[in-house]
């Protein structure tokens, strides 16, 4: 019983997100769904790549927490529209609460929406929300073992940002057999290494969320 409980869970979230897919992609907009573990940097890596990506390209924003608005109200800080998304408990979000979210998002007048997940990197891998792509956000204090241990996050990204390298110095961060594990799980995603205190590698992620957004601007242009 437990099992089909499970899977009907799946199933209507796999719909959802069917369908979130087809709105976003009828209105051209790239969804980017963010994950990582509590304090690896998700919101401040918004902070510092928005501004970068607001003078080309237009930005929504959908934050997810298990609790307050604190994280919405700094990316709000920006100027671009932004809505909280609270899962009162829940440790990730789900396809049919970010169906809500864009319902509340001026879509048409975007080019991009980032989805920033609940800070966990177990189970916000297992529920599609309708993304273009997952991203994940690994900060070097967390340690290189998360691929080896979290194989199924490290699978399902089409990128990772690496962030806060500028401790590397002072940390236990082995990047040889990091990237020899990353590597075995995903060999084709790109991996970003920024600071988001300096400002080393932001560009280069703001160029590889422009590539997704003239993707998904391209797969529109195209559809009858």
């Amino acid at each position: 019983m437990e099992i089909r409980v499970l899977q009907n869970i799946l199933e209507a979230n796999d719909q959802a997100a069917d369908q979130n897919r087809r709105r976003l992609q009828e209105a051209g907009v790239a969804a980017l769904n963010l994950i990582s573990a509590p304090g690896a940097g998700k919101t401040a890596l918004l902070e510092r790549v928005i501004p970068l990506l607001s003078t080309r390209y237009r930005v929504g924003v959908l934050e997810g927490d298990i609790a307050t608005t604190r994280d919405a109200e700094r990316i709000g800080a920006l100027g671009v529209p932004v809505i909280q998304l609270l899962t009162n408990g829940g440790c990730h979000l789900e396809a049919a609460l970010v169906a809500q979210g864009l319902a509340e998002l001026p879509l048409d007048g975007l080019d991009v929406v980032f989805i920033e997940n609940v800070g966990n990197i177990a189970c916000p891998a297992e529920f599609d929300l309708g993304e273009a792509a997952k991203v994940g956000v690994l900060s070097v204090a967390e340690g290189h073992d998360k691929p080896a241990k979290y194989p199924l996050l490290f699978h399902e990204l089409k990128a990772l940002v690496l962030n806060k390298v500028d401790l590397l110095d002072h940390t236990d961060f082995d990047m040889d057999v990091f990237m020899r594990d990353f590597r075995g799980i995903n060999p084709t995603a790109p991996l970003i290494q920024v600071s988001c205190r300096t400002g080393a590698g932001l560009e280069e992620f703001a160029a590889w969320v422009e590539q997704a957004i003239e993707q998904a601007r391209g797969a529109a242009a195209l559809s009858p």
